[in-house]
């Protein structure tokens, strides 16, 4: 899978995080996709200022990844990883 496949159904991916917890798609809707390499997603929030305070997310965090990842999975049939920049 190409990055430019999941781009190509990013939206309907987020429609099926929403389902699940508006918090998360929240959280991912201002995320870019930056790169796949065939294992791990990497999204990019440099543009979003909502996460540059100095809360600590870490626990929702991976929450959101965990659920983020099961979708695509769902949606793409593929097992993924994320990191963000």
């Amino acid at each position: 899978m190409e990055l430019a496949q999941i781009r190509a159904h990013w939206n309907e991916i987020l429609d099926l995080v929403l389902e699940e917890d508006r918090i998360s798609w929240l959280a991912f809707f201002d995320a870019r996709l930056a790169d796949f390499d065939g294992k791990v997603l990497t999204l990019d929030f440099s543009d979003s200022r909502k996460f540059g305070s100095a809360h600590e997310y870490s626990q929702t965090r991976v929450k959101q990844h965990q659920l983020l990842t099961k979708v695509i999975k769902n949606c793409l049939n593929i097992d993924i990883e994320i990191i963000e920049i």
